[in-house]
């Protein structure tokens, strides 16, 4: 079930009225910077990822470009060690799947009858926490992410992006641990998982 249409033209005559604060159009501007400049990876790997497969797999150096682009492009001026974007790129190159393992479900969810890129589902049996970081690839309002499903924890950071657990790790730990803790939003999800242990 996706939300109703009337929820989208809400959202974008708030757009249109300037409703959202200055940190709100920041992120709208991210998250079209990344609509526009960013975005092209996904349509290749939801349309053709074995030729992109096969490529990275020949060619490290290939590979590397591709990771670290990403790593460059969606964190928030992370300062990456050479260490740390060599292991990111190992995990790909030497994993026994190899590299095209990673692109393969950009397709699968592409021509899936169940998800779509094109739409986004709202789940309302499943607890929802959401953490917002600036540099993420959608830094939209917080009036949009209610549109996921039922949001039982919010949080928003002033530093961080699409790698948040690794950019961020205190931050990342600390909301999932505000989400499940006892009186969080989703801790009846862990009771039922410590019941059938």
């Amino acid at each position: 079930m996706t939300p109703p249409p009337s929820k989208y033209l809400w959202f974008g005559l708030q757009y249109l009225l300037r409703q959202y604060s200055d940190k709100e159009k920041q992120g709208l501007r991210r998250t079209l910077w990344y609509l526009t400049e960013g975005s092209g990876y996904m349509m290749q790997q939801g349309t053709k990822p074995s030729t992109l497969g096969f490529s990275l797999a020949d060619s490290p150096v290939a590979l590397l470009a591709w990771i670290y682009e990403k790593l460059h492009d969606w964190t928030d001026d992370y300062p990456w060690t050479d260490d740390e974007i060599l292991t990111w790129v190992s995990i790909y190159q030497f994993s026994t799947a190899g590299p095209a393992a990673s692109l393969r479900i950009y397709y699968e969810s592409l021509h899936s009858r169940e998800t779509s890129f094109r739409g986004v589902r709202y789940v309302p049996t499943v607890p929802l926490g959401i953490s917002y970081y600036p540099k993420d690839l959608f830094a939209v309002p917080k009036s949009w992410g209610k549109c996921l499903g039922p949001v039982v924890y919010e949080a928003t950071h002033t530093h961080g992006g699409h790698f948040a657990a690794f950019e961020a790790p205190e931050l990342f730990a600390a909301d999932l641990q505000s989400m499940f803790a006892e009186g969080g939003g989703a801790h009846a999800v862990t009771s039922v998982i410590n019941s059938t242990d």
